[in-house]
Order: C-alpha cells, then structure tokens, then sequence
C-alpha cells in the first residue's frame, strides 16, 4: 500500500475509495442485477480514470513549475523520478478502469 503514499494521497485515496464502491456495487449487482447498478459501476469506472489522468496532469504542471522556477539546478534523475511518481494516480485509475468494465462485463453476462 506504499504506492498509494508515494502516488499522492490527495487522488490516490479517492481512488481507493471508488474501487471499493464499485466492487460493493458489484456484490450488490449479482444478488440483483439491475441496469442502475450496471450504469453506475461503468460511469464510477471511467470517473476514476479520468481523475487519475487529472491527477497527473496537475502533478506535472506543479513539477513544471518548480523546474521552471529551479533551472539552474535541474537535473534529469529529479524529473525521472517525478514522472514514475506522477504516474501512480493515471494507472491505478486505468486499473480500476478495467475492473469495472470487468465487472461490467460479468453483470451483462449473467443477464
């Protein structure tokens, strides 16, 4: 659960909290499969990923800034390592992505 520290707790907690809504959502949609539950759990999916993208986005403007603000001592390793971070969000939120549209699948199937 490191990842979701160095991610950024202000995306990367949200985030976490959709993915348990989704998978409640799920339980609840195989004990009554309705299309109010298969609507939510597609439109909470593609929230997560594009507030994961959204997290990325401002999370490299903010590193822009203190590069642009800091460019006599720039160096390549610190841009490096804020990328691999900044990225954390933008795939935990493609991940519950893909498990929703899973989910989603199933549901559809057990129609």
């Amino acid at each position: 659960m490191n990842f979701i520290m160095d991610g950024g707790p202000v995306f990367m907690v949200p985030l976490l909290a959709l993915l348990i809504v989704i998978i409640i959502l799920f339980a609840k949609g195989i004990k009554k499969n309705t299309e109010k539950t298969h609507k939510l759990i597609n439109s909470l999916a593609l929230f997560s990923f594009v507030f994961g993208v959204l997290g990325f986005i401002i999370g490299l403007l903010g590193a822009l800034n203190a590069i642009s603000i800091n460019s006599k001592t720039f160096s390549p390793e610190i841009l490096a390592s804020g990328l691999k971070i900044g990225l954390l969000s933008p795939t935990f939120g493609m991940v519950i992505f893909l498990i929703g549209k899973l989910f989603s699948i199933i549901l559809t199937w057990k129609k």
